[in-house]
């Protein structure tokens, strides 16, 4: 097994070395310049991790872990332009370096790019990992699709949020797990079991990533503390803040996720009061802690020795703690 650093030096080195830019230049320089804005590349170390722990060769997953990495930086260019987002981890969006169209195809050339690669495996695994791949892809898509609809409802459960969250973020994590199991050869069990993991885990940072959008560390969060609530986000703590609130509270609480002040201060620290005092706060902070101790049950029931385990949990950790 190796570090988290180490993982991801692999696959940056097979990333830069698979990365060309060719004719139409159009086409594939944006490609390049998306997937070398950095990030954690969180999804790729996670599924050579997986295939080391079932004591396969990581380097015999690499080109599952670009297929991760391409499909996740395609869904970031496609993000961009819905949002009208003017940066993306500090540099210009795609879309406003070059404009909409090129963003649009680039982004389209990406996801037929990641299924190629699928293409380096033979028979069963090739299959599995498509099959697989497609899956996770179309559940993206409908969690994205459930997060413009909630932006216009005024009926969103927090079931309703949950398999959002589940979708747009959640699946993906458990996928490149799974692949890293396929890759490996292992029972149909394990590869099912540290997918939940995943997809659990996936679950819980997702609503932690809520949490500390009103309630972070500016100087840690890595991005504006607020955010979700200038943007009038139905985030799990709005939606348990309106079952929780008094009446005058919960109205409150609507109509301020109504107006869009030019001074957003006020509107943030009276949110803010409002999650606490109905006890959202509290109650994101628990769901969070069952989300995260479910999926360290499900590894716990993995059938493979301890110390494969450890790296994984680990994993999660610092996953959680925001220091991976």
């Amino acid at each position: 097994m190796l570090a988290i650093t180490e993982y991801r030096e692999v696959f940056l080195d097979y990333l830069n070395n698979k990365l060309k830019i060719k004719e139409p230049a159009n086409l594939y320089e944006p490609m390049v310049y998306i997937l070398g804005l950095g990030g954690k590349r969180l999804r790729p170390v996670l599924v050579l991790m997986a295939t080391d722990i079932f004591e396969k060769d990581h380097k015999e997953a690499l080109d599952a872990a670009l297929a991760i990495e391409i499909f996740h930086n395609f869904s970031l260019v496609h993000d961009d332009i819905m949002d009208d987002a003017p940066l993306r981890r500090g540099k210009q969006t795609v879309h406003e370096k070059w404009d909409i169209n090129t963003g649009i195809l680039s982004g389209d050339a990406m996801l037929i790019n990641a299924y190629q690669l699928f293409e380096n495996y033979e028979g069963d695994t090739f299959k599995e990992l498509a099959k697989l791949f497609t899956k996770t892809a179309i559940e993206v898509c409908e969690g994205q699709q459930y997060d413009i609809d909630f932006e216009t409802r005024d009926d969103v459960s927090i079931d309703d949020y949950l398999k959002m969250i589940e979708y747009k973020t959640a699946v993906l994590v458990g996928a490149s797990l799974q692949m890293g199991a396929i890759v490996a050869g292992v029972h149909e069990d394990c590869k099912k079991a540290i997918y939940q993991f995943g997809r659990l885990l996936g679950i819980a940072f997702q609503l932690q990533d809520d949490y500390l959008d009103a309630f972070g560390d500016p100087k840690t969060f890595g991005k504006q503390v607020g955010g979700d609530i200038i943007e009038n986000k139905k985030t799990f703590l709005f939606l348990k803040s309106l079952e929780a609130s008094t009446k005058d509270e919960a109205k409150q609480l609507e109509y301020l996720y109504s107006i869009n002040p030019e001074d957003n201060s006020g509107k943030i620290e009276t949110v803010k009061a409002i999650f606490k005092s109905s006890g959202a706060a509290a109650s994101t902070k628990k769901e969070i802690e069952k989300f995260t101790n479910l999926a360290f049950d499900v590894l716990d029931g993995i059938a493979i020795p301890e110390e494969k385990k450890t790296p994984l949990r680990d994993f999660g950790k610092m996953l959680m703690s925001r220091t991976v």
